[in-house]
């Protein structure tokens, strides 16, 4: 555009000049020049827009090309995602439907075994089930709760349902049942509940117990003085018969030892308290089947009420008693590690199993 418009002024200053020095030419001729000049000055013009127009387009149309370029490079990506996460989607739904259909062929076999099972399932077969069972319930009785009377009860309920086989096969199952009821029963019964309330009420009844006075040693024994009847000893004689007088109003007694004293109210509440605790102790003791914890934490006990409690309270003396009666008791038990019974009853159970489903598959075949 700059060129155009230079060469524009360029032949506008050619002409000037030739006017100048051509005054002579008549005005045709100038008007024939300017059309010329007027025309040519149209055309570049024209020519200078389309130039302009040409460049613009050419712009617009590479802008246009770099867009439907990103674009495609945009929906390609797209695409491609999608696609994966398409086939990532087919993947585990196809890896769910085979999980689903494996399961179902479990539980189809599952299904399928217990049917066998219960076709070749004989009536008596249903007697060792529940006799296993009972074992099993003995088991859990015994080892988790140590309840020794609920497993003895449950192991004759399970040797009762053997016994009810009538199978000569099934001795030596009776047997080690036999001889699992018998060690059963040579088991010490501890009366837990027994033992916990009688501790639970002697600690409320160490409140009312009787504190003890201050302890005295015994006083020494003085021998009686006696007047004589010499006439020689008057001096000895009237001391003593002044000692005697002066003594229906004034005593005096020697004592050799040591004097324990009266406990404070303050001391006499933590004497409580710690009473209490011990026999709280002894309750945690029975809880844990701890022979040892028990008869440390009553000893103890027993000790503290002889030492600091009145003993000529008939109170206090109970309280000793039922502490003496309770120590007498022993809390240890050595349970068995298993019982014999488990093992063979099991073992039999899953042996006629296994021969009733190799019936039932070959009758079905």
């Amino acid at each position: 555009m700059t060129d155009n418009h230079n060469n524009i002024n360029d032949t506008m200053a050619e002409v000037s000049a030739s006017t100048q020095t051509k005054p002579q030419k008549n005005k045709g001729q100038k008007r024939a020049t300017a059309a010329i000049i007027l025309a040519v000055l149209l055309t570049g013009s024209v020519i200078a827009f389309e130039a302009y127009q040409y460049t613009q387009s050419q712009q617009t149309i590479n802008q246009l090309k770099a867009q439907v370029s990103r674009l495609t490079t945009h929906i390609n990506d797209e695409l491609e995602n999608n696609q994966s996460a398409v086939e990532k989607q087919t993947t585990a739904l196809q890896h769910k439907l085979e999980t689903q259909a494996e399961q179902q062929e479990k539980s189809i076999k599952s299904l399928q075994l217990a049917i066998t099972d219960i076709k070749g399932r004989r009536p008596n077969d249903w007697l060792l089930a529940e006799a296993d069972y009972l074992v099993k319930m003995a088991g859990r009785k015994l080892f988790l709760e140590h309840d020794v009377e609920s497993a003895t009860q449950l192991m004759m309920s399970a040797d009762q349902r053997i016994a009810a086989l009538n199978d000569p096969s099934l001795v030596p199952l009776r047997k080690a049942m036999a001889d699992d009821i018998t060690q059963l029963k040579s088991l010490p019964v501890i009366d837990k509940e027994g033992l916990i309330l009688k501790l639970i009420s002697l600690q409320q009844e160490v409140d009312q117990l009787p504190l003890a006075n201050a302890l005295l040693p015994k006083e020494e024994k003085q021998q009686q003085q006696v007047v004589s009847e010499d006439i020689n000893d008057w001096q000895t004689n009237l001391m003593t018969s002044l000692q005697e007088f002066a003594g229906h109003f004034i005593t005096f007694r020697t004592r050799e030892g040591n004097t324990t004293p009266l406990l404070s109210p303050t001391q006499h509440f933590y004497l409580k308290e710690n009473m209490k605790a011990k026999l709280e102790t002894a309750i945690k003791g029975v809880y844990a089947e701890n022979n040892d914890i028990y008869q440390t934490s009553l000893n103890v006990a027993q000790e503290w009420s002889t030492k600091f409690f009145n003993q000529q309270s008939i109170k206090v003396k109970q309280f000793e008693q039922e502490i003496a009666q309770l120590q007498k008791k022993d809390i240890t038990v050595d349970y068995p590690v298993k019982l014999k019974t488990q093992k063979p009853l099991t073992d039999l159970i899953s042996d006629r199993l296994r021969r009733s489903i190799s019936a039932v598959g070959q009758g079905d075949k």
